[in-house]
């Protein structure tokens, strides 16, 4: 049985990959990971009590396009594990950083109580931390691999041997090789232990294909795409099953300051809303940039014209591009007009030049073959 490998020649024989030497050896390697995880845990998966330790995870890097979020997207739906969970890194670690901060409020009484505890784990908040998460998922699949902040710097050692003895597997892309990981970082000295930690774990494999898939599909045709219209609607159809390889769609919801915030169409890292699913709502940074966080390339159709009788849609839609460029997410757009006609007159048409501008750049082949950048959360 290859599960992993099954679904990506699928794909080539259909029409939506091109056969890539790189990517196939890649999938070799999470194909045999399949395998592994598609035995009962009762067989030896767990470290802790002499047990035979997991299998090695896989860590994937490389530039942007070279089909990283692809191959995961293969390998998190063909593998059995269970319980399995996928998520962004940055998400993981806000949530993480919540459930310590919600243990140290506990009484002992409560800890005692809760299906977390850990008994002799005293005040130490990550013995529990590690088995909450290790609880629910024996397979973790990392979006984005990346640290930049000196608080995640400082748990993470202790936080992944505790999962690691727990037999919790990690399967991780980033863009950067672990040896990069949060360089210049204060005191880094003491998260270099953690690195080979992650070097011994897991299987480090170079995705270094020179195609930019990515780019590639997003160069082959307009990304900002005016007047609206029937054909403009084709145009975003088409741009959204190329950037996708035209896979099924799937529901997301994205956890946003405890509240949720629905995405109804979403494939392999691409987003698509309506320009009323974003502008209408009262939605503000905090979702924008969790946007900007789970989705590489975002889909935005049908933005009207603006004017100060629509300045709240104007100015959450200033937000949005905000959010999306700061962070060098891929932007494919229709809009009724041209950027600088947007907004062409009345209170805040002013405002929105450095908007209008951003549009024009996020068009250019610069940005398109930027690398994405980390964006923090929004208070």
């Amino acid at each position: 049985m290859s599960p992993v490998a099954d679904l990506y020649q699928h794909r080539i024989t259909k029409g939506e990959l091109a056969p890539d030497p790189v990517q196939a050896r890649a999938i070799s390697r999470l194909n045999q990971l399949a395998d592994e995880l598609a035995k009962p845990a009762s067989s030896g998966f767990f470290g802790l009590g002499g047990k035979p330790a997991p299998p090695k995870g896989v860590y994937l890097w490389g530039g942007v396009g070279r089909g990283k979020s692809m191959m995961m997207d293969l390998f998190f739906d063909a593998v059995k594990a269970s319980p399995k969970r996928r998520v962004h890194f940055h998400d993981f670690m806000l949530a993480t950083h919540a459930f310590i901060h919600d243990w140290r409020q506990k009484t002992q009484d409560e800890r005692r109580k809760h299906p977390a505890h850990v008994r002799g784990s005293g005040d130490d908040p990550i013995p529990p931390t590690a088995k909450h998460i290790a609880d629910s998922a024996r397979l973790l699949c990392f979006d984005e691999f990346h640290v930049t902040s000196i608080t995640d710097a400082m748990i993470l050692g202790r936080l992944f041997e505790q999962l690691f003895d727990r037999g919790v597997v990690v399967v991780a892309t980033s863009n950067r090789h672990p040896d990069d990981l949060y360089t210049d970082g204060i005191n880094r000295q003491l998260f270099l232990p953690f690195i080979e930690e992650l070097k011994q774990r897991l299987d480090v494999i170079h995705i270094d294909a020179e195609k930019d898939y990515r780019l590639e599909r997003l160069s082959a045709a307009p990304v900002y795409i005016t007047p609206l219209g029937p054909e403009a609607n084709t145009a975003m159809d088409e741009a959204f099953n190329r950037l996708t390889g035209g896979a099924k769609t799937e529901a997301v919801d994205l956890e946003v300051q405890g509240r949720t915030l629905h995405a109804g169409r979403t494939a392999h890292g691409v987003a698509r809303f309506t320009f009323a699913e974003l502008c209408t709502r009262p939605l503000g940074a905090a979702d924008f940039l969790a946007i900007a966080r789970n989705f590489h390339t975002v889909l935005i159709e049908n933005v009207p014209q603006l004017s100060s009788e629509k300045r709240n849609e104007a100015a959450r839609f200033v937000t949005l591009i905000d959010a999306l460029y700061e962070s060098k997410t891929k932007l494919v757009m229709s809009a009724a007009a041209e950027p600088d006609d947007l907004y062409p007159a009345g209170d805040g048409a002013f405002e929105f030049e450095r908007t209008a501008s951003r549009l024009h750049e996020m068009r250019s082949d610069d940005y398109l073959a930027a690398e994405r950048v980390d964006v923090a959360e929004a208070d």
